[in-house]
């Protein structure tokens, strides 16, 4: 299938390990030209340099904190000013830290809100004047298992990703009356999945991976290149009727019926 996503310009924030890269590999696989933004620049230099090997072309990345919104607004002109503006943005951050409920304060409950939902906010509000005058536009929100149904031992996830899915259902039908249908807005809700950051958070806890695999009804671990697959499509041109959708890549572990 021909997802029509060739010389589109897309961005990817936190785009330099995990899911965020999965999804811009899969981006860039595709023919589109890449920006992605990460706060480490040794891992920033590191993906750019794969991004470029896999897609045979230059890649963008640019040294940001998605919790500084000024960059974020900055690193969105900068991709505007070099291509022509943004018209495929994957609003991603880090995991919020793990921990019950009563371990956390205000502060903490602060620093989630900063860096998963208004992150994404700032980010999709500087890119959405492009994406209306380009007539396409794709803003995926890429949240958690956590937006669809609450994990124990995860409070900042459970409280603040189901934040980014009333934000993206929200500008659904704003963006539809405005764009003529040509923007549309999905989010992404990954379950477990094979990376750094889970694997270490797994080793933590009674039964380790294995554990975590006996809750997934195919009983394996999602691996990034899935989620990156599944945001490509909901990218492409062939997705263009669907909007305001959250979409579990998960293998079936979330169990509510809406």
């Amino acid at each position: 299938m021909d997802l029509g996503l060739s010389g589109r310009v897309a961005m990817v924030a936190a785009g330099t390990s995990g899911i965020g890269l999965a999804v811009a590999r899969r981006l860039a696989a595709e023919g589109a030209v890449v920006s992605v933004c990460g706060r480490s620049v040794d891992r920033l230099r590191e993906a750019v340099a794969l991004l470029e090997k896999e897609a045979g072309g230059p890649v963008h990345g640019a040294a940001v904190d998605v919790t500084d919104h000024a960059a974020i607004e900055g690193w969105v002109d900068e991709v505007a000013e070099r291509f022509g503006g943004p018209q495929v943005v994957v609003a991603n951050a880090g995991s919020p830290s793990e921990g019950g409920a009563g371990r956390f304060g205000v502060p903490d409950y602060r620093t989630a809100v900063e860096l998963n939902l208004l992150s994404a906010i700032t980010l999709s509000r500087a890119a959405l004047p492009h994406m209306r005058r380009a007539g396409y536009g794709r803003v995926l929100f890429v949240t958690s298992l956590s937006a669809k149904q609450p994990i124990p031992g995860l409070a900042l996830s459970n409280t603040v990703r189901p934040a980014v899915v009333g934000y993206a259902k929200s500008l659904v039908h704003e963006l539809a009356a405005l764009s003529e249908g040509a923007v549309t807005v999905n989010v992404i809700a990954p379950g477990m999945t094979r990376t750094p950051t889970l694997q270490a958070w797994a080793e933590q806890l009674d039964g380790g991976v294995a554990g975590l695999c006996a809750d997934i009804p195919i009983g394996r671990l999602a691996e990034p290149e899935e989620v990156g697959a599944a945001a490509a499509f909901l990218a492409s041109a062939p997705a263009g009727s669907i909007t305001g959708t959250v979409l579990p890549v998960d293998g079936g572990a979330t169990q509510g019926l809406l």
